[in-house]
């Protein structure tokens, strides 16, 4: 048996050399080291195991470092190590210096962090202060005073203001601001021929305003697109004015007529009261009579006369209802 461990011993030994070089060069990023070393840029293999214990990507801090150095851009290790345990994109910042130098933009590394760790994109807004961006809002309508709406389309072209990236407004507040300018521009208008007549005046009276101040943007032009003709609101809004004020008549002649009904029913149930007040009196004037006949307080003569007087009343009302249908035949 030691014979046996004995041949196999050097065959382990290598196998736990190559293990523990493997080990050592999985922890410990050599190559990373080397090649900062043949860039001419000095970090110590303990700068880098200490990054491996501070749970840093070597290479996430190394490579922007040897692109700095290359670009001539004085950064040190602690700061992009820093500015990757906060959070940020060391590569996109270490970009963004390069762009700005090339440039000629002043740009600290501290300010670059900033604006990155703000959420902004530091490289695009670079590139946006080199190449201005252009922003195309979408129809905007207004109404001019003659009621006519007219719509516009904006093109907004802005250059980044690297000194307001953090804290300043983006592109939306832009969009509003221009909108409520076009807006309000149209309806100082007397006429919507004016506006088609001079489209450039809503540019003008954009720009005076300062729309771009909080932004983080500098409007350089504002130029109008396009001008298209929309509905005739004022038309509208006298149609529905029209049509509210003839519901509004229609709903206080129902009332009218409502209330006309109900004096209306009142009255004939008045009428109809009074007609079974007069019934229930005719039909006590007979017992009257007998009590008075029986009493003594009244004749047979006077009984009679009574009866001739009720007998030329009912003759005289059926001529009378004779003579109304004769006429009526006669119309």
């Amino acid at each position: 048996m030691p014979t046996e461990f004995q041949e196999l011993f050097p065959f382990i030994l290598i196998g736990l050399i190559v293990i523990a070089v493997a080990v050592i060069f999985t922890f410990i990023p050599v190559m990373l080291w080397i090649s900062a070393l043949a860039a001419g840029v000095k970090v110590s293999i303990f700068t880098l195991i200490g990054m491996r214990l501070r749970r840093v990507v070597p290479s996430r801090v190394i490579n922007p470092l040897i692109k700095a150095h290359k670009a001539g851009i004085d950064v040190t290790t602690n700061q992009l190590e820093s500015h990757f345990l906060a959070g940020g994109n060391v590569d996109r910042v270490v970009n963004a210096l390069i762009a700005a130098q090339r440039a000629n933009i002043e740009l600290s590394f501290e300010r670059c962090a900033a604006i990155d760790l703000a959420g902004r994109d530091v490289l695009e807004a670079v590139q946006m202060s080199v190449n201005p961006k252009v922003i195309e809002t979408p129809f905007i309508a207004g109404i001019s005073m003659d009621g006519i709406e007219v719509k516009a389309k904006a093109r907004i072209t802005v250059r980044a203001n690297i000194d307001r990236l953090v804290g300043g407004a983006g592109e939306d507040t832009i969009i509003a601001r221009v909108g409520e300018g076009v807006v309000s521009t149209i309806g100082s208008a007397k006429a919507h021929t004016e506006v088609l007549e001079n489209p450039d005046s809503i540019s003008h009276n954009v720009l005076d305003r300062g729309l771009d101040a909080g932004t983080a943007f500098e409007i350089l032009s504002i130029d109008i697109a396009d001008v298209d003709i929309g509905k005739n609101i004022g038309a509208i809004l006298q149609t529905d004015q029209a049509e509210a004020d003839k519901n509004i008549a229609q709903a206080k002649a129902e009332e009218r007529r409502a209330m006309a009904v109900a004096q209306e029913q009142e009255m004939v149930a008045k009428v109809q009261e009074m007609r079974a007040k007069v019934v229930e009196a005719e039909a006590e004037v007979p017992q009257a009579l007998a009590e008075a006949l029986r009493s003594g307080k009244m004749g047979v003569m006077d009984y009679m006369n009574y009866k001739n007087i009720d007998a030329d009343t009912d003759m005289r009302d059926a001529i009378g209802k004779l003579s109304e249908t004769e006429d009526d035949e006669e119309k």
